[in-house]
């Protein structure tokens, strides 16, 4: 994976990065892409067993997740991690663009999924909105998934579906639902993007939830996916 000659930035600044993939060329090409845009590569592992273990003693922001690995898929690494780390989220990079992966993954607690081939402008953009709290997935994939989350949901009960909520945090959820970024719902909601983020990590613990495919989940399973035809600006 390479970019641009020159094109090194520091759109990593303050971001602490794991690498986890079993081939050696690829694992050490991405890690130096990673570092020369300003990203804190603190580890990478080969295995699930011992990203597990690296995980736990760096603590990084983003574990950048093979799902191929010698030992263990890397979608169980990925639920080991997102459970027993926290502060730490997954972005899983892939070759495999194959739906019932991305699925898995996502199940597994992973926050987004690039396939191999982005480029390492979308794979510094990804891991950069993935440590922010976004939701990233590679074209076409975040559809796929919220059109699953609909799928499975169920009919939302009468009456008020979250009560716990303020009016401005059930609008921050709808938008996410919908695969907004934050800086998007910022805009569209004329509110800054500081106060989006506090929305969010309010909601996640409220609704005791981890991450933003999470809360997207929610949403949708609760009918918050679509706006209300009588909605007040």
């Amino acid at each position: 994976m390479t970019g641009p000659e020159g094109s090194g930035t520091n759109a990593g600044a303050e971001v602490s990065v794991m690498v986890v993939d079993d081939h050696p060329m690829w694992r050490d090409g991405v890690s130096r892409d990673l570092t020369e845009h300003g990203f804190d590569v603190r580890a990478t592992a080969s295995d699930a067993t011992s990203s597990l273990r690296i995980a736990r003693a760096v603590r990084p922001d983003v574990v950048l997740m093979d799902l191929n690995l010698g030992d263990t898929s890397g979608v169980e690494a990925s639920l080991q991690i997102t459970q027993e780390v926290p502060g730490t989220r997954v972005l899983v990079l892939s070759a495999s663009g194959e739906h019932s992966d991305v699925l898995e993954a996502v199940k597994a607690g992973a926050s987004g999924y690039l396939v191999k081939s982005a480029s390492v402008d979308e794979l510094v953009d990804a891991v950069s909105r993935t440590a922010a709290g976004d939701a990233v997935f590679t074209a076409g994939l975040a559809g796929l998934v919220l059109g699953e989350y609909r799928r499975m949901a169920v009919a939302p009960d009468s009456g008020d579906q979250t009560p716990q909520l303020t009016d401005r945090e059930t609008e921050v959820l709808r938008q996410v639902a919908k695969g907004m970024t934050a800086r998007q719902i910022a805009t569209k909601l004329v509110i800054s993007h500081r106060t989006v983020e506090n929305h969010v990590q309010s909601t996640l613990r409220k609704l005791q939830l981890h991450n933003r495919v999470e809360l997207a989940r929610y949403a949708i399973e609760h009918g918050l996916d679509q706006e209300r035809a009588t909605e007040e600006e």
